[in-house]
């Protein structure tokens, strides 16, 4: 198939809208011009609105979403500082490893690779620490690598009963702009997200929300660090500027993107969201298959993780998307690698790309070995968007 689009299902980067692209289509600009403030303020006030945070500082440094995470870390704790920290995905390993890296002393709760962010057992670990030892409580909120969604919330709770006043660090890169995300309710004290997921922009910007007890703890950290600065942002984003060079387009990219979020409503693009994931996981249940999240509390909105059988190697389905049908899954990360293919469903998507993503992913199985009924997945997730626009108040029909 070498005609019409390629289409792209990874779980990030995602989908470019038109009028994002558009808008970063233009002429490089003075970062300098004594207008520059105009885009960049208007930016950083709309950023806390999908935070849901009205106190909280905001950070656009240049880079990932790791960028940040390593941001995060090193302008608020210093080295030998014990966190709390669960594992229970590539992402969240990840960031184990990076506060490992960078000289803290993590207390690491290890969970089945499959379900959520252990709330009972940070609970357990919180009430026994009675002198506050621990400094920060990190939290992945969706773990991309698994398809798995974790309460925030619930950490938070924990905290609140322990009556313990470490830091909350929560990773959003899969959920911000996605899934609902409540920072001030929530009493979360760094929050992470970049720019490639429900931002709808390429990667680039790695975006920190950043509470008062956290810019607080700032003051005594004495990490290591220059370019991730919260000084030199700090100072520099006040005024609307940065403190080095910045990716320009990107921003013009950002003020598009969030007009688009504002305009359909954020509350309207959750349900999207979960409106569009539903039909996938119908879909994934008709063919008989499983999710690698374990239970149904745990399902993401932004991207399922999909368990192949045993005698089908989920590399040959993706190799056979991308090679015959022009379509891109994610991949299995890690202990996963060769057991689940991932579909994502965030960002600027619709029911019958999502469709599309189901009848590519059929296909691709059969061709892979899976013993799956063709149509099976299209039609029980047809059914299911059917259902939703019928029962949608602005649906007009035509008589036959």
């Amino acid at each position: 198939m070498r005609n019409g689009n390629a289409h792209l299902f990874v779980p990030g980067p995602t989908n470019i809208p038109d009028a994002v692209r558009r808008a970063m289509n233009v002429p490089m600009q003075d970062m300098r011009a004594p207008d520059f403030p105009e885009l960049t303020l208007p930016l950083i006030a709309d950023l806390k609105k999908v935070f849901k945070t009205a106190s909280a500082s905001i950070f656009m440094f240049p880079g990932s979403g790791t960028g940040a995470w390593e941001a995060a870390i090193t302008n608020t704790l210093n080295a030998g500082d014990k966190v709390l920290m669960s594992r229970f995905g590539q992402f969240s390993h990840l960031w184990v490893d990076m506060a490992q890296r960078l000289g803290l002393d993590v207390e690491v709760i290890d969970v089945e690779w499959g379900e959520g962010a252990p709330v009972d057992a940070y609970a357990a670990h919180l009430e026994r620490d009675k002198h506050g030892a621990i400094k920060a409580v990190f939290v992945t909120h969706n773990e991309t690598a698994t398809g798995v969604t974790s309460d925030v919330a619930g950490v938070r709770r924990a905290l609140d009963a322990a009556g313990h006043h470490a830091l909350l660090f929560v990773d959003g890169v899969s959920s911000i702009a996605s899934i609902d995300f409540r920072m001030d309710e929530w009493g979360i004290d760094l929050a992470v997200t970049g720019s490639q997921k429900g931002l709808m922009l390429p990667a680039g910007l790695g975006i920190l929300a950043v509470s008062a007890k956290a810019m607080e703890a700032h003051k005594g950290s004495r990490m290591p660090r220059c370019y991730f600065s919260f000084e030199d942002m700090g100072a520099a984003s006040k005024t609307g500027y940065f403190p080095y060079t910045p990716p320009t387009q990107l921003l013009l990219g950002m003020r598009a993107s969030l007009d688009l979020l504002f305009a359909e409503g954020l509350e309207n693009v959750f349900a999207r969201h979960t409106r569009l994931a539903e039909g996938v996981r119908r879909g994934v249940r008709a063919w008989g298959l499983n999710l690698c999240a374990a239970e149904e509390k745990w399902w993401s909105d932004t991207v399922s993780a999909i368990v192949v059988p045993a005698d089908v190697d989920a590399r040959a389905v993706i190799a056979n998307g991308y090679s015959r049908y022009r379509t891109s899954f994610g991949t299995g990360l890690s202990r996963l690698a060769g057991k689940v293919f991932r579909i994502g469903h965030l960002g600027d998507l619709n029911e019958v790309m999502c469709l599309a993503a189901l009848a590519s992913a059929e296909m691709s199985l059969r061709d892979a070995g899976a013993k799956i009924e063709s149509g099976s997945g299209v039609a029980a997730a047809q059914e299911w968007y059917r259902q939703q626009v019928a029962s949608s108040p602005a649906t007009v029909t035509r008589a036959a």
